[in-house]
């Protein structure tokens, strides 16, 4: 099964983001039941929400 996990699971609070693959719990929790085309559009997001989830500090 195809998944974004790269063994750094720390969620940050303020994102809600897991700071290693970018998903929410919720995804990271339903992972496993939804279908590859889900997951896929999932996938398909992660990095522009890892770079939207990456404030710069004093903002």
């Amino acid at each position: 099964m195809e998944s974004p996990c790269i063994q750094i699971c720390v969620v940050d609070t303020s994102s809600g983001l897991c700071s290693g693959c970018g998903r929410t719990l919720a995804e990271i929790a339903s992972w496993s039941s939804l279908t590859p085309a889900e997951r896929r559009k999932i996938m398909d997001r992660l990095p522009e929400r890892k770079r939207a989830a990456a404030v710069a500090p004093g903002e």
